[in-house]
């Protein structure tokens, strides 16, 4: 692993970090981890695995959790897609095409009509998701404010994306509390081991290979998998089954998870994005750890 990120550090100054971001802009462009976490077994980090990071879209995994466990059965899938977009992950054109019907949930506004329905079958969805992530990581995950008023101070398309989709009535609560959700949701602050702990539940068919808690059932627990294959990357989904050959979501902190079904999950960090807006060294990262450890689901 040290090997890897010593292999893919240069990359790093040919990417850019998330300016768009303000609080994000600020963050060192040479930070760099690698974390591997088995599921039976705890993180095994290089680098600075330990330097908390903006989980950002990162978190839409969880939250489609928490979406998945409300018993909402096929509703859900009738007002969020599970197909590829092909188009970057802040894109309106399907958007309006599909009328209002977000390809994925892990899209923007696909993300968005999940914090909705969060909203809705919770008193308190940010707590809930932090309660959550913190339990898994055995570590407190709590939102940082900052991060949060920059992303609301910022966030311009995603509140068209909103308005768009409660104008087709597919956002059924108002837009500035589901938005409130959505913002503090991707400003948790969290390390790579403690998301490599968190979601080795993914590899472990839905169930937290520590307390043996079922966080999801094992049947969905592939469907979210087959989801991150498909479209955890954005546009570059297709390239990352091709070059990486696990099932990632990333998030434009910088972060990258990928799970080895049954064996693994692993997490790469470097916040300078490439022009999909994943981690230009950490996509390295983990296509050079795939290739040497022969992880590929493939």
């Amino acid at each position: 692993m040290e090997t890897i990120l010593a292999d893919v550090a240069p990359l790093a100054a040919n990417g850019a970090v998330a300016d768009y971001i303000p609080a994000l802009a600020e963050v060192p462009a040479d930070r760099l981890a690698l974390s591997l976490c088995r599921t039976g077994g705890e993180p095994v980090g290089a680098g600075d695995c330990d330097q908390k990071f903006s989980i950002q879209s990162i978190c839409k995994v969880f939250t489609l959790v928490l979406a998945m466990n409300c018993n909402q059965g096929e509703r859900l899938w009738s007002r969020v897609g599970r197909e590829p977009s092909g188009d970057p992950f802040n894109s309106m054109v399907l958007l309006e095409i599909e009328r209002g019907v977000p390809r994925n949930p892990f899209i923007n506004a696909g993300a968005i009509v999940v914090a909705d329905i969060l909203a809705a079958e919770y008193d308190k969805p940010v707590e809930t998701l932090t309660t959550l992530i913190s339990e898994l990581a055995e570590a407190e995950i709590t939102v940082d404010e900052r991060v949060a008023e920059s992303e609301s101070a910022t966030g311009y398309r995603n509140r068209s994306m909103a308005n768009l989709m409660r104008s087709f009535g597919n956002l059924e609560g108002d837009v500035e509390p589901v938005l409130d959700v959505y913002f503090r949701q991707c400003s948790l602050g969290i390390t790579a081991n403690q998301l490599t702990r968190a979601i080795r539940f993914l590899a472990n068919d839905g169930v937290d290979p520590v307390t043996g808690r079922q966080i999801v059932n094992a049947l969905d627990a592939r469907r979210i998998n087959a989801l991150m294959l498909m479209a955890g990357t954005y546009d570059a989904a297709g390239a990352f089954a091709y070059e990486v050959g696990i099932p990632c979501k990333s998030g434009v902190g910088g972060g990258i998870i990928g799970v080895v079904p049954d064996r693994a999950v692993v997490c790469a960090w470097s916040p300078p994005l490439d022009e999909t807006g994943n981690s230009l060294a950490g996509r390295a990262a983990l296509t050079r750890f795939v290739s040497r450890s022969k992880l590929s689901v493939f």
